[in-house]
């Protein structure tokens, strides 16, 4: 299973994609927007069909406290327009410090400022991928404990 998974910015859109096994993140492409949501949820859709990706994961920008705030709105708004472009499950996901840690990762791999400026929203968007990959189990577990399947009886 294939996933997308973007960090919208009001200049750039950070891609990654995870490997075929839904394992391993990895980052993808920086789109530069274009001023207008169709054309730029339209390029999605098209790395959406070359990666054959089966869903979407698009960071929330929570504030700190875990509150909505206008960003966290704005990108909600757009995660609903994208789902009605790209024919896949979109979902939102919590990236809270995911541009922190990426630059962190870049700096660490000793990649100068203007360097990681052309790149760090695709690894963010690598951040917020292999966190939401990594989840998975544990939403699951929760998931079956809030909604147990039905015990057949026959």
């Amino acid at each position: 299973m294939r996933v997308l998974a973007l960090d919208l910015g009001s200049r750039r859109i950070g891609v990654a994609v995870s490997d075929s096994s839904g394992t391993i993140a990895t980052p993808l492409v920086v789109l530069q927007r274009s001023g207008n949501w169709r054309a730029d949820h339209q390029r999605v859709k098209e790395l959406l069909d070359e990666e054959e990706a089966v869903m979407v994961v698009v960071g929330l920008p929570l504030s700190m406290d875990g509150s909505i705030g206008k960003a966290a709105q704005a990108a909600i708004r757009e995660a609903k327009a994208l789902a009605t472009v790209v024919g896949v499950p979109v979902e939102t996901f919590d990236e809270r410090r995911t541009t922190v840690t990426a630059d962190q990762i870049l700096i660490d791999r000793g990649i100068r400022a203007p360097e990681r400026r052309k790149i760090i929203d695709k690894v963010a968007a690598a951040v917020i991928l292999q966190t939401w990959l990594d989840g998975r189990p544990a939403r699951a577990e929760h998931r079956e404990r809030e909604h147990p399947a039905a015990e057949d009886n026959a």
